[in-house]
């Protein structure tokens, strides 16, 4: 009997160690990764462009001018075509600046139609360069305020009537009329002097007033005979005055406007000295013409031009002076001229220049 209870005691504990080998191992830890993908919103960024853009191409500036006589008339209108073009070759050429121009405008019907026809093909500039001028100027601006307006020789533009697109200028003749008549009369040998002008109006009779002053300031006991023909352009009338002046003695000559040509061909054939103005008429008569007075338009051009470019049409009266360099006199280095009489010439120049010389009274006390 504990025979047999023995060997059912070593069967059970041998299942339970058979039981506890099968049994499987107890797993170890896994250790997992896990990546979350979270959205963030971006930050601006900044572009910076170092590209140098593209110049803008200035447009081109166009002026018109409308003249009484021609661009190689040797006086009033040449002084002005050729500031225009000076101007011109200043700002680059054709291709910055366009220069038009209608000459030989002496029917101011004419002239009216062509500043209209101007402005109404869209010039930036139309110069009206005659004091005849005015009056059409005056009906035609305000009909293209987009367009700016000049004309001489005045210092009216216009505003008192609400007119704003019209610029005004003004040779001060007087001052270079001054000088001549100072320097005519201490040349002159017979003491007679022969002014022949125009018309009694802008600056033709501002240089014979001027030129009278002079002559009679230098030399009191000289005679300065004036004559005017009534005419801009009559060649003729201007040479018939120069006749008339030499048969009553004179041997200094001088005359202003476009029809000055008459004169200085009289002047040349009869042997007298000539002054001119507006314009150097040395080539005319280079053994004849002493010295000139000279218009220089382009610092009156340059301003204008700049002012339209900046949005101001008008408003603006410019003058030609001594001081200003718009007026010089231009000596003929092909006729003698005394050394007391340049003198005398430069001295009164300067004179003018500082105040000390009114040029239509004279020194000033």
């Amino acid at each position: 009997m504990k025979s047999v209870l023995f060997r059912l005691s070593l069967l059970v504990v041998l299942a339970a160690v058979l039981v506890s080998g099968c049994a499987p191992a107890a797993a170890e830890p896994v250790t997992v990764e896990v990546t979350r993908v979270v959205e963030v919103e971006a930050a601006p960024v900044e572009v910076v462009v170092t590209a140098t853009p593209a110049p803008v191409e200035e447009e081109i500036f166009r002026v018109a001018i409308v003249m009484p006589s021609s661009i190689t008339d040797m006086a009033f209108s040449q002084s002005m075509y050729e500031g225009l073009l000076k101007v011109q070759a200043e700002m680059g050429g054709p291709e910055k600046m366009e220069i038009a121009y209608s000459e030989g405008m002496f029917k101011v019907p004419d002239a009216a139609a062509a500043i209209r026809d101007y402005a109404s093909q869209g010039y930036n500039l139309v110069i009206a360069h005659g004091s005849q001028y005015g009056t059409s100027l005056a009906q035609i601006a305000p009909d293209f305020p987009e367009t700016a307006f000049a004309w001489g020789t005045s210092l009216d533009t216009f505003q008192a009537q609400g007119i704003t697109n019209v610029f005004a200028y003004q040779a001060e003749a007087q001052e270079g009329g001054y000088v001549l008549g100072t320097l005519a009369a201490n040349m002159s040998a017979s003491g007679v002097l022969g002014v022949s002008g125009p018309v009694e109006a802008g600056d033709a009779k501002l240089f014979v007033d001027g030129f009278k002053t002079g002559a009679m300031i230098a030399k009191p006991e000289a005679k300065v005979n004036i004559s005017y023909t009534g005419s801009f352009s009559d060649v003729s009338l201007m040479a018939a005055a120069a006749e008339t002046h030499i048969a009553a003695g004179a041997d200094m000559l001088t005359g202003s406007s476009q029809s000055v040509v008459g004169a200085i061909g009289v002047a040349k054939e009869k042997g007298a000295k000539w002054f001119g103005a507006q314009w150097d008429q040395t080539n005319l008569a280079p053994d004849t013409v002493a010295a000139s007075m000279v218009y220089d338009w382009t610092g009156v051009i340059k301003d204008m031009i700049t002012s339209v470019k900046a949005g101001v049409m008008g408003g603006k009266a410019y003058t030609l002076t001594f001081k200003n360099k718009g007026l010089v006199i231009a000596y003929n280095p092909g006729v003698e001229i005394p050394a007391d009489a340049k003198t005398a010439a430069e001295a009164a120049i300067q004179g003018i220049m500082d105040g000390t010389i009114a040029p239509l009274s004279g020194p000033k006390q």
